[in-house]
């Protein structure tokens, strides 16, 4: 298990109230957490919390940026009555790209020091600035089996088309040559949106990352657009908005 640049696909599947469908190409680093100012040193084109074409800034993840990742996720992991295993954590994101930083969802995988999967974090962000962390764990997993199947409740609003009331199921393979996170949304028995992300290795160097800026040259603003310009599509498909939940008028007090 080694750091590596990950390529491929993300497909959106809308199923209820009405059906919409889109997918895009997209590439996203996949970083050992304890070698990133290293690792980010890979080329001219690259840095640690310093602007460049592609750099990794601590403070585009959850917590004290000045503090090492491992701290952070540790006392996060903590808080929920959960124990870090003391393996390697890679983590699954996108970069900033020419300064600017938009990560959906980045993924940590923690393994124990046997190399075995333990734990998983899901950090979600949204177009509102927010956050929430979903800790995937044997307290949530949907099957003892070697697929990582996970439930657990929406607690962050993310779409202004979709309400709160919904579960997300993660289903996530091992990194390897293939890579897939897979989130199903579900309204009571139904699911209502699924979002798949399907990538395939490439060993982290200069070569590759170079390859994959060439062709992504500022993904995250990219995926900040392809965000707005689907959300007017489904406008106009007529697709009920949802408020979020701090403007809504039991939230607000004479």
């Amino acid at each position: 298990m080694e750091s590596a640049i990950y390529t491929g696909t993300l497909r959106h599947r809308r199923f209820a109230p009405a059906r919409h469908e889109f997918s895009y190409p997209l590439f996203m680093a996949f970083l050992d957490i304890d070698g990133i100012p290293d690792l980010m040193r890979v080329s001219p084109f690259s840095s640690y919390n310093r602007w460049n074409w592609a750099s990794f800034d601590e403070r585009d993840h959850f917590g004290d940026p000045a503090l090492p990742l491992r701290e952070r996720l540790r006392a996060a992991a903590a808080e929920q009555a959960l124990t870090l295993p003391g393996g390697p954590i890679f983590l699954l994101t996108h970069l900033r790209y020419l300064g600017y930083a938009f990560n959906p969802i980045s993924v940590f995988y923690c393994f124990s020091r046997e190399r075995r999967l333990d734990l998983i974090l899901a950090e979600v962000n949204n177009t509102f600035g927010e956050s929430r962390n979903y800790w995937l764990s044997g307290l949530n997993r949907l099957t003892p089996s070697t697929a990582h199947v996970y439930r657990c409740p929406k607690a962050l609003h993310v779409s202004p088309f979709m309400p709160m009331d919904l579960e997300y199921r993660f289903a996530l393979t091992v990194p390897g040559e293939r890579l897939i996170v897979h989130m199903n949304t579900l309204q009571g028995a139904h699911s209502c949106f699924d979002a798949t992300l399907s990538l395939r290795r490439q060993p982290w160097s200069a070569s590759a990352l170079h390859r994959a800026l060439g062709r992504f040259p500022c993904v995250t603003a990219k995926t900040i657009a392809a965000i707005h310009w689907q959300a007017l599509r489904l406008f106009l498909k007529k697709v009920p908005v949802f408020t979020h939940p701090a403007r809504s008028p039991e939230n607000h007090h004479e």
